[in-house]
């Protein structure tokens, strides 16, 4: 069942983060919502410019309405992941999205102010919820690339006047991660001060945490057993501090490398230990099981696993 992303978030402010996951195929889809229906947790599907365009988006919207119609039980959002302008009118418009989030978060404080009140203007005519971003996340995500020297964290006074400006519904805000597989180099932690600070401003404004994978050791170790060259120095956010932010105001959480990691592992070992194998039907199917799995347990760190039921109940309310 598809609910917007606003019903989501009023279920989870300060108790736990809603899983907001990227996906580019059926297989990515089908591994969601087993894993979402297995570990009994919402969730929020994302789909960015890049996975609208790796096929044709009316490819992946139908992928999305099948797993609605095979996984009956699964609630959860659609949401466009770092839209511009003119992608983010063309999902308001195609009355599939539940929100949508423009990132004009490279320009200066003015423009993404007017940039984002203007998205914002068009969405909520269509009763569709918009994020934001305010501050800039180092590192790449689809075409988006802003190296370390020029990454900011999101000033919790300046959060206070955007929201203001813009109307927006959510915030994703620069608080210590990073976007990609090459992330930070030793121990990293999030900046739970700014996150903090954020909530006391604007009570009850759900914050985005973006760039939100760990990049888990033993992914990267197996992935270049099986003849990948991942840096094995890379960190990103751990998994421990998942709750705990959402308990201080981190209500979405999105994680996408991680999961391209599983991807990466699942068929290198595969092709690897069968090299005369030419079928992509098996590995796949291997894949959809191992990201379940990888789904389930980030619905546990998130603090979401258990909560559908009473999600549910609260919905029907």
């Amino acid at each position: 069942m598809i609910v917007t992303t606003q019903q989501l978030y009023k279920h989870a402010y300060l108790k736990y983060a809603v899983g907001a996951y990227n996906i580019n195929n059926a297989e990515q889809a089908m591994g969601l919502f087993r894993g979402c229906v297995e570990s009994k947790a919402p969730f929020i599907i994302q789909l960015s410019k890049g996975a609208r365009n790796y096929t044709d988006k009316r490819v992946i919207e139908a992928i999305v309405r099948a797993c609605e119609e095979i996984f009956p039980e699964a609630i959860f959002a659609v949401h466009l992941d770092h839209g511009d302008e003119a992608t983010c009118y063309d999902c308001i418009d195609s009355g599939f999205y539940s929100s949508v989030m423009i990132d004009a978060s490279h320009e200066p404080f003015a423009e993404n102010v007017a940039i984002t009140k203007r998205v914002v203007d068009r969405a909520h005519a269509k009763g569709i919820s918009v994020e934001a971003e305010l501050g800039m996340l180092g590192g790449v995500e689809e075409d988006i690339k802003v190296d370390e020297g020029h990454a900011c964290l999101t000033n919790p006074d300046e959060a206070v006047e955007f929201v203001k400006q813009t109307g927006c519904d959510s915030l994703a805000a620069a608080i210590g991660t990073s976007h990609g597989a090459y992330k930070f180099k030793g121990q990293q932690s999030l900046r739970f001060d700014v996150i903090e600070s954020i909530t006391q401003k604007i009570p009850g404004l759900p914050i985005v945490m973006h760039g939100s994978s760990s990049v888990p050791v033993s992914e990267v170790t197996r992935i270049n057993e099986a003849g990948g060259k991942l840096d094995p120095s890379a960190r990103g956010v751990n998994e421990e501090e998942y709750l705990p932010a959402a308990k201080l105001g981190v209500t979405k959480v999105n994680i996408d490398t991680d999961g391209r990691l599983v991807w990466t592992r699942v068929h290198r070992e595969f092709f690897r230990d069968k090299p005369t194998e030419f079928d992509f039907r098996p590995p796949g199917k291997v894949f959809i099981a191992e990201y379940a799995k990888f789904i389930a347990h980030k619905n546990t760190k998130l603090g979401s696993a258990g909560q559908l039921e009473d999600l549910r109940q609260s919905l029907k309310g």
